[in-house]
C-alpha cells in the first residue's frame, strides 16, 4: 500500500506505518541505517549504558529518488540485511569501507 487511505483494517488489527524520506542522507551513494546498542540497567533512577561500537547497514544499489521505474527495487530503498544479502552486489560485512555492514567507528 502506498497511501493511508488504502489501509483497510478490522477492529483489533495492528499494523506498522512509516513515512518514506525522499531525500535521505547517503554514504557512498547508498541508503543506510545505524544501529546503536544500549542496555537499560535501571529505570528509577534511569541508568543507560551505551555500547562503544555500533553497526551501519547499507542498501546494495545506489540510491535514485523513487519513481515508477525503481519503486520496487528493494536493493535500493531498503537496508535490511535479510534482503540485501541476496543482491549480486552484496559485499559480506567485514566492517571495512566497502562492506554492506560496517562498524559505526568506520562510518564516523
Amino acid at each position: 500500500m502506498r497511501r493511508y487511505e488504502d489501509i483497510k483494517m478490522e477492529p483489533g488489527e495492528t499494523c506498522i506505518a512509516q513515512r518514506y524520506l525522499t531525500k535521505p542522507y547517503l554514504i557512498d551513494g547508498l541508503k543506510f541505517d545505524l544501529r546503536i546498542y544500549v542496555l537499560v540497567f535501571g529505570v528509577e533512577p534511569l541508568r543507560v549504558f551505551m555500547f562503544k561500537e555500533g553497526l551501519a547497514r547499507f542498501a546494495t544499489d545506489n540510491y535514485i529518488a523513487p519513481g515508477k521505474e525503481n519503486l520496487d527495487n528493494m536493493f535500493m530503498h531498503l537496508t535490511n540485511y535479510a534482503i540485501n544479502k541476496n543482491s549480486d552486489a552484496f559485499v559480506e560485512g567485514n566492517f571495512e569501507r566497502d562492506g554492506h555492514k560496517r562498524s559505526l567507528s568506520m562510518i564516523l
